[in-house]
């Protein structure tokens, strides 16, 4: 063992370490403000400048969590910068960069290679390396470490990379940073004694593995999991309806079991950083090995139709009340991926606009977490939130129920709109004007 490890070791246990997080979105911000409540020294770097200006502003860019929170952080030492030579003022380097698919459905690393590529110059002993994105194993063995031991530097003796899958879970009331407990994997046992150090003095369990690619896995696993048992569900869903059955009475019925059974609800298709896309992250690694993942691969497929399922839903109704889409005023509600969030990523409802826009139809949205539509890599709509009033619902050809906020007054909705296409299942009692998809 190097006489380095216990020395970085004894910074995280003592505090005097300076905790770097490059990436400061959704995942990267709770992060921050987790060490920064502890006593950390807490540098946030990004590229993004707007964001970097309202964080040292004390202003938050994400609803739930509060500008408080970030003004609190400021005036106790938290900085947020876009200049990367920092990175050598950093103990730590905890990487949140997204990894989206590419129009391929192939993993785009771009952001994980350029933020290493900005980091490597800055780099220096002692320091330790942490990726957090969700990615296939052999991402940190493979784009990481030769970066990261470029300059010279010898990983598992100078400097120590390891990868620990975040698991944030945007807006849920139930877990924190603090109480969701942490994957760890080295890659060298000095790595991930050190990486143990780092994290443990921030979250309650840590939960050492034995390598990277096993914690890279471990992440994709836990994902997949999910969006295998929704594609199941929604495939059930539409079997379900064929049949004249409400799959959501048969979904709760059947949590009432005891063991064996785990409730997991259908919806208007998979969003959010994870579901949608890790499942391809290890579909596309498997190719590698000369594997096909049929299984996940079909999950992924049902889950994708769930859209055009839903408009297709839509417009029997419209069909049924002698209109066509084309023409029709359809008002979307909810436009987060999630309730109770701001979060659009990957969001079902924005995919529904487009169909529906694409048909012919007009199209606007009602979500009281998203007044303005933002601004989207593959999206674009120049729309605000619509009030959600009597009037203005009556005013409307149909709506579509497409997230389930709290916010939204649902016995006012289902008295005055006109049609009302409910992908949630928040209407079980049969209504002239509620068609389930």
């Amino acid at each position: 063992m190097s006489d380095r490890t216990p020395a970085s070791v004894a910074r995280f246990k003592s505090r005097e370490a300076v905790i770097g997080i490059v990436g400061l979105g959704y995942v990267g911000l709770p992060l921050m403000l987790r060490y920064n409540a502890i006593g950390f020294r807490v540098l946030g770097i990004d590229i993004d400048t707007a964001k970097v200006e309202k964080l040292n502003a004390g202003r938050s860019y994400i609803e739930h969590i509060a500008c408080e929170h970030i003004a609190k952080a400021r005036d106790s030492g938290f900085e947020a910068t876009t200049d990367f030579s920092r990175v050598s003022e950093c103990d730590a380097l905890i990487l949140c960069v997204p990894t989206p698919l590419n129009k391929y459905r192939e993993p785009d690393m771009s952001f994980v290679i350029d933020t290493t590529n900005a980091i490597k110059p800055y780099l220096r002993a002692g320091q330790v390396v942490s990726l957090e994105s969700t990615t296939y194993p052999g991402t940190t063995e493979e784009e990481l470490l030769p970066r990261v031991q470029e300059g010279g530097l010898k990983v598992g003796e100078d400097i120590f990379l390891v990868y620990s899958p975040e698991r944030e879970d945007p807006g849920n009331p139930n877990f924190e940073t603090r109480t969701i407990p942490k994957v760890i994997g080295g890659h060298t046992a000095n790595c991930l004694q050190v990486g143990i150090a780092l994290y443990e003095q921030a979250i309650d369990q840590v939960v050492p593995v034995s390598s990277t690619k096993a914690a890279e896995l471990t992440k994709l696993l836990e994902n997949i999991h999910r969006a295998v048992n929704i594609g199941l569900v929604n495939e059930m869903k539409v079997v379900a309806d064929r049949m004249g059955i409400d799959i959501f009475e048969v979904v709760d019925a059947a949590a009432t079991k005891p063991f064996g059974f785990t409730a997991y609800y259908p919806g208007p298709g998979l969003g959010g950083h994870c579901i949608p896309i890790d499942p391809f992250y290890l579909t596309w690694k498997a190719r590698e090995y000369g594997l096909h993942t049929r299984f996940i691969e079909l999950s992924g497929e049902v889950n994708k139709a769930m859209p055009e399922y839903v408009v297709g839903k839509l417009m029997d109704g419209l069909n049924d009340r002698c209109r066509a889409l084309k023409g029709s005023r359809v008002l979307v509600l909810g436009i987060s991926y999630k309730k109770n969030v701001d979060d659009m990523r990957e969001s079902p409802s924005v995919e529904i606009m487009e169909l529906i826009e694409a048909k012919g139809g007009i199209v606007a949205y009602s979500d009281p977490h998203v007044p303005v539509f933002p601004k989207m890599r593959e999206h674009h709509f120049e729309l605000s939130s619509e009030p959600l009033t009597a009037e203005n619902l009556a005013s409307f050809d149909a709506v579509v129920l497409a997230t389930d906020h709290d916010k939204f007054d649902y016995t006012l909705i289902q008295q005055h709109a006109r049609l009302l296409v409910d992908s949630r299942g928040k209407y079980r009692a049969p209504q002239a004007n509620v068609i389930k998809a």
